[in-house]
């Protein structure tokens, strides 16, 4: 235990000192450390924290947590070695580092539903858009009105087809990037929609239009659903409560009359 106290105390030291930058090192790194970082944590950060958040300084207050942890575990597991010891120290590591993502994936799940709704209010104003302009200009006039945690991602999709990209990968991209309910098959429908030719843009705008009614309406359920099942929760805490009470107020009664 003394050791690694001592080992902790030498690396808080050489980091406060400056003798270590966790900047630097992560800034010469980054590209390597980053194959640690979740496909998704960008995402259910700037989903939490908005998109102004900077991810770069969230990840690396994260590694950081994690190998301050990590120094501390392989001290006690030097000083006192044992193949339970050093399973048990890799395994509080890792919870340690999954900690952050699984709090962000928590607080997802709890707003899932105002989430999942973002995209096809989306969708509809792009689809409001592109009975005038291209898909590409109709996406690049929506921007400063999108949701903000969409923003920087059509900025980016956007970039692409400038530079010319005209594969669907830009609107891949984006879906992986915010992949929230239905959003890869939305893309591609998008995909379609931009490459297809001006005599039946009618009629792939009504295809484009259904199925954005489709998922708004899943949306809507989904909603609904949830409050349905908040409602009887706190129907089923009522009964259970009132019957709870109803059971002491009669005991009591009994216990008294038994005493009388």
């Amino acid at each position: 235990m003394e050791l690694a106290i001592i080992i902790a105390i030498v690396v808080f030291v050489l980091i406060y000192r400056g003798s270590v930058d966790p900047q630097q090192l992560y800034e010469d790194n980054k590209e390597f450390i980053n194959m640690l970082k979740e496909e998704d944590y960008d995402f259910l950060a700037q989903t939490k924290y908005g998109s102004d958040v900077d991810l770069d300084l969230l990840f690396l207050k994260r590694i950081k947590t994690t190998a301050m942890v990590s120094v501390i575990a392989l001290a006690l597991v030097i000083f006192n070695f044992s193949w339970v010891n050093l399973i048990l120290g890799a395994a509080i590591v890792g919870v340690i580092y999954k900690s952050d993502y699984t709090n962000l994936k928590s607080y997802y799940r709890r707003n899932l539903v105002k989430i999942d709704q973002l995209l096809p209010y989306y969708l509809k104003s792009i689809e409001v858009l592109a009975q005038h302009y291209t898909i590409p200009v109709a996406i690049s006039r929506s921007i400063n009105s999108a949701p903000e945690v969409f923003q920087d991602g059509l900025r980016e999709l956007v970039t692409k087809i400038d530079s010319g990209d005209s594969s669907i990968t830009p609107y891949t991209d984006f879906a992986k990037r915010y992949p929230v309910r239905d959003s890869m098959r939305m893309m591609r429908l998008l995909y379609r929609l931009s490459i297809g030719s001006q005599e039946n843009k009618q009629e792939q705008l009504l295809v484009f239009s259904k199925s954005v009614s489709t998922l708004q309406n899943k949306a809507r359920e989904t909603m609904y659903a949830g409050r349905l099942k908040k409602m009887e929760n706190k129907t089923l805490i009522m009964l259970v409560v009132t019957g709870g009470g109803t059971m002491v107020v009669i005991l009591l009664a009994m216990a008294m009359n038994i005493m009388g």
